[in-house]
């Protein structure tokens, strides 16, 4: 008994050592990622007042925010080419431009003004995405640790945090322009920090090895099941506040509560994913995942009281939380090493369009059919993931 004591503290105090090591080694594009969540959880927890402010329906605000996809996926396309030509100056210079563009929403009076202020932000936010896992890649190739759950981890928390403080700010009497504002004096922190800690550039590859193809076999299925997850995600961050305020009668700080809970358990879920891996494959993992979250979404979509829906927005959160790193993870551990942070970055590509496409699909079918309507479509299309997509993958054989 005793030497079994003596071993579970001596595992808890290495898994503590590796973990605090991963995070220093990791800590300049953490900063990013963390950056990332500030400014999303913030805007979760003001869609309602934002799109009131600009006198939007369902409908509208999901066209807004459609129309501001077209430029950000044309701005991830072309992301990996901006990291290159900004090399290791990359994060700062892309997290300060989308710290600036975030503070545009936040004064937006229609339809046109917002659909300019989201454009700019998403644009922004997509480089930024690409670009740090781009680095965090990068990094697990070099130091050899897996990396992207704690990245993701990171983002989070940090939104999780960040949309209750959107919520009683709001509760206090704040405009979104001040809220959005102490936002990004707090990017500013954490700006410096990507700037003191950079990611040295990949070396560059042999001529045979950049010829190479991906091949797309792996990386089209493995990048759909990213955007399923995070088409999800963001459409519950988008409207997970407005479902609980309109159909459940919740208050600003309660409404906050929806997106706040998603990033908690999607924390949780992915700081959990190191130990996770360990056990079961990344096949495994993302089909159990995505399975629960679809439950976790049917439940949030027909909740008849903040409790259950809470629950199931908890649920969700758990789910989605680590299908998109694993899904990365597994991808760069099935391409040689001189191509993972080009696949990374296609599949983020692929992925990082699940942002845009989510919260207009939500208010195209809410507009018609309900926010519960909604949420259960997503449920439907999470189930493509554990059916259909992990299945292509697993048969990829190099």
């Amino acid at each position: 008994m005793v030497a079994n004591g003596v071993w579970t503290l001596t595992k808890i105090h290495d898994t503590s050592f590796a973990m605090l090591r991963d995070i220093y080694i990791s800590r300049g594009p953490l900063a990013a990622f963390a950056a990332e969540g500030l400014f999303w959880g913030s805007f979760a927890a003001l869609v309602p007042v934002i799109k009131a402010n600009a006198g939007l329906g369902d409908g509208a605000f999901g066209t807004v925010m459609l129309i501001a996809a077209l430029g950000a996926v044309s701005a991830m396309w072309l992301a990996p080419r901006a990291e290159a030509a900004l090399g290791r100056w990359c994060l700062p210079v892309l997290a300060t431009a989308m710290a600036l563009a975030f503070l545009l929403p936040g004064h937006a009076s229609n339809a046109v003004m917002l659909s300019g202020a989201m454009m700019a932000a998403t644009m922004a936010s997509g480089s930024l995405d690409v670009a740090m896992n781009a680095r965090i890649s990068i990094l697990e190739g070099r130091h050899g640790r897996p990396l992207m759950n704690l990245a993701h981890g990171i983002f989070s928390v940090a939104y999780a945090l960040s949309a209750l403080l959107g919520g009683f700010g709001r509760e206090i009497g704040w405009s979104p322009a001040m809220i959005l504002s102490a936002e990004a004096g707090l990017c500013a922190l954490l700006i410096w920090q990507m700037i003191t800690a950079p990611v040295p550039d990949p070396e560059p590859s042999s001529n045979e090895t950049a010829s190479r193809r991906l091949p797309l076999v792996l990386l089209i299925p493995a990048g759909l099941i990213v955007l399923l997850a995070f088409m999800s995600e963001q459409a519950t961050e988008a409207w997970s506040a407005l479902h609980l305020e309109r159909g459940l009668g919740a208050g600003a700080a309660e409404g906050a509560f929806g997106p706040a809970i998603l990033g908690l358990t999607m924390a949780v879920g992915r700081l959990s994913g190191q130990a996770i891996i360990h056990v079961w494959t990344e096949a495994k993992v993302i089909t159990f995942a995505a399975s629960l979250a679809a439950i976790g979404s049917v439940i949030a979509a027909w909740a008849q009281n903040l409790p259950v829906a809470y629950l199931g927005f908890g649920l969700l959160g758990l789910g989605v939380s680590v299908v998109a790193p694993m899904a990365f993870a597994w991808v760069g551990r099935m391409v040689p090493d001189e191509k993972k942070a080009l696949a990374i970055s296609r599949i983020a590509v692929l992925g990082y369009a699940g942002f845009f496409i989510g919260p207009p699909l939500m208010g195209f079918l809410a507009e018609g059919f309900g926010l519960p309507v909604s949420f259960t479509a997503i449920a439907i299309l999470l189930m493509l993931a554990p059916l259909v997509l992990v299945p292509m993958v697993a048969r990829y054989r190099g």
